[in-house]
């Protein structure tokens, strides 16, 4: 894989750095990055078929970033990246990992190991080769929205993301879509009254957790350069209200965690019980069938989940809650 500067921008978009990152292997975009977008107007990302527009904090300042794919000699890809704002070289320098440079399924796809995997994995991972896990680099703008999402649906989630990222978020510089928002910084989070908290319907529980992490963000994003294990997973369970779901959720988009497994997740073991075996079961019970896969249960998950099994469903869903009422 290569990742050279471009001699020059392309006329028809505004000037800002551009570099291209080849791959020798296939690559989507839309497939690799759709983990991050949270709901539909989320406004750090935009996300299309062969394209994608992202904004966030840098160390350096905000940024604006721009990937597209280009024609490529098969079986290879090319991507067109371009940034805008004061972090555009921090953005452009991240572009490897978010596309996930360093994320190896050799084994994964190994006959050997294939062998060993449930056909609708086998056959899901023929349908998408170009499948790679990214790894963001940046700590707070996981964690936060991963603490929105405990213990509601993501329909209310993905409504306090959009609400608090619109009102307090930095406008995405360069010619990004309109709407378009970086992260909050984390002082900015610390000065969110309570009444905003309330308009966005998000508990005492959830804020409070958001609150401190953001009193911890320093370190925190340091652990963005932590190799991947239990240490990591600990630093980030030592802040109160983060625990191993939370955890698991941060690292499999910071770190592009090939093996973290969302334990404690209010469907997932239901889901990987169903598929695998035609039966619901518990955390337990899916750690178990995960176990002759270790090391590669996030990649697992994520071909079941792209597979298109619909596990039947039975009982009333879980009801979204006003937490302005409460």
């Amino acid at each position: 894989m290569s990742f050279t500067a471009a001699a020059a921008p392309l006329q028809s978009v505004p000037a800002g750095p551009v570099r291209y990152w080849d791959s020798p292997a296939p690559y989507c975009l839309h497939t690799s990055l759709r983990i991050l977008v949270r709901g539909k107007g989320d406004p750090t990302i935009r996300l299309a078929p062969g394209s994608a527009w992202l904004a966030f904090l840098t160390p350096e300042g905000p940024a604006t970033l721009n990937l597209r794919e280009e024609p490529a000699p098969a079986p290879g890809a090319r991507v067109r990246a371009q940034a805008w704002g004061p972090g555009a070289g921090w953005a452009l320098d991240s572009v490897p990992a978010l596309l996930g440079e360093h994320d190896d399924w050799t084994e994964f796809d190994d006959d050997a190991f294939c062998a060993t995997l449930p056909r609708m994995v086998t056959e899901t991972r023929r349908r998408n080769r170009s499948l790679r896990l990214p790894s963001t680099g940046r700590i707070m703008d996981s964690l936060i929205p991963v603490v929105l999402e405990q213990k509601v649906t993501v329909i209310e989630a993905y409504y306090a993301w959009r609400y608090l990222v619109s009102r307090y978020g930095t406008d995405a510089p360069g010619p990004a879509p309109a709407g378009m928002k970086a992260a909050p910084a984390p002082e900015t989070w610390r000065r969110i009254p309570s009444w905003d908290w309330h308009k966005a319907r998000v508990d005492l529980s959830r804020s409070s957790t958001i609150l401190r992490a953001c009193s911890l963000a320093s370190g925190l994003e340091r652990l963005a350069d932590a190799p991947l294990g239990d240490d990591l997973t600990a630093r980030l369970c030592s802040v109160p209200g983060v625990g191993v779901w939370s955890a698991a959720e941060i690292t499999q988009r910071t770190h592009g965690a090939p093996d973290s497994v969302s334990v404690g997740d209010y469907h997932l073991a239901a889901y990987v019980g169903a598929a695998l075996t035609g039966r619901r079961t518990d955390d337990a019970g899916m750690l178990e069938l995960l176990e002759p896969w270790r090391g590669h249960r996030q990649r697992v998950v994520r071909m079941i989940m792209l597979s298109g099994y619909r596990k039947p469903a039975y009982g009333p869903k879980l009801a979204p809650m006003d937490h302005r009422r409460r």
